[in-house]
């Protein structure tokens, strides 16, 4: 596996865990000029390949103008991936139980020829043609779990940097209990998973725990940011993430007007049904839990991720984020 001509991808994942805002954090960094967003890319191969479920365009996934060319730029079309293979990798190493193989690996070691090198190729392939064909610089993908920004880290073609964003467990939790419903291009509609309050600070711990870990574990660039902190000043979180995937620029943020967004399309492949939203779109914390939130519920999320609570600054400390 080797970077062509001397050209690396610039790909800015977000980190964390589900329910965080890292959809809403993608469809903001991708009205930057110069970025676009990709979604949760580690879900293409199922969610777009196989089950063909809408882009965030609205179209399905064999019908959208982008990912056909997407897929053409980078395997001659869909139809030439060896899926099967990917299938395989995807859900035999970007799991949980994936971590430390992928943790001991390390970014520097070759991956080789074998099952992993061949997924490893295919996303610095999709990477290069998705910005290729969106005429961008960054491609921000928010697949979240640290799994699949280790297999990227494995990929020398991909310039990389990481937003570990998080959000206060126990709206997490609340998010959790909610019926979302995710959108399908045929038969019934399906829900986002859903997790009880102990299944959710179980993930909670680990995922952030290891997103966390990854500051210094690749060379690429890392920081931290909180849910909140974006939603109250979009513009400077925005700018800022922006230089840090893509510094020497100057970055144009007119979208943003205090807490309105303006939206436009975008071809993200998966993620939560705010991707369908467009025109403008007002941001604002979303905080039900404060209200909604049983109190023994309330009690156990706390209890079972306090250190965490406590290190990003949502109890007993003012402590908000962190670069790398």
């Amino acid at each position: 596996m080797t970077v062509q001509g001397g050209t690396r991808t610039r790909v800015l994942v977000v980190g964390g865990w589900g329910r965080c805002g890292s959809t809403l954090l993608d469809m903001m960094l991708g009205e930057v000029d110069g970025f676009v967003s990709a979604g949760e890319v580690r879900e293409l191969w199922l969610r777009g390949c196989v089950e063909d479920r809408p882009c965030g365009c609205g179209d399905a996934f064999s019908r959208c103008a982008f990912w056909t060319q997407v897929g053409k730029e980078a395997f001659g079309g869909w139809d030439h991936l060896d899926l099967e293979t990917i299938l395989r990798v995807r859900y035999r190493w970007d799991r949980p139980w994936g971590l430390p193989v992928l943790w001991r690996r390390g970014a520097s070691r070759p991956v080789g020829r074998g099952d992993v090198g061949t997924y490893v190729d295919a996303l610095g392939r999709l990477m290069a043609a998705v910005a290729a064909v969106a005429g961008a610089d960054v491609v921000v993908d928010s697949s979240k779990l640290p799994t699949h920004t280790l297999l990227l880290a494995l990929n020398p073609s991909l310039d990389l940097s990481v937003v570990h964003l998080v959000r206060d467990s126990r709206g997490v939790a609340f998010s959790n209990r909610k019926q979302v419903v995710k959108r399908v291009t045929s038969g019934e509609p399906t829900l986002l998973p859903r997790y009880g309050v102990l299944r959710t600070a179980v993930r909670y711990d680990v995922y952030n725990l290891v997103n966390g870990a990854l500051a210094g574990h690749f060379e690429g660039s890392w920081s931290r940011l909180r849910y909140e902190d974006l939603v109250a000043d979009p513009q400077d979180n925005v700018g800022r993430l922006a230089d840090q995937a893509h510094g020497g620029v100057r970055h144009d943020l007119r979208f943003l007007d205090g807490h309105r967004m303006t939206v436009g399309e975008n071809h993200m492949v998966d993620g939560n049904p705010v991707r369908f939203t467009r025109d403008t779109m007002t941001l604002a914390v979303d905080d039900e839990w404060r209200r909604r939130l049983a109190r023994g519920e309330r009690r156990t999320v706390t209890a079972l991720t306090w250190p965490l609570l406590r290190r990003y600054g949502y109890v007993g400390s003012s402590r908000r984020s962190s670069t790398r």
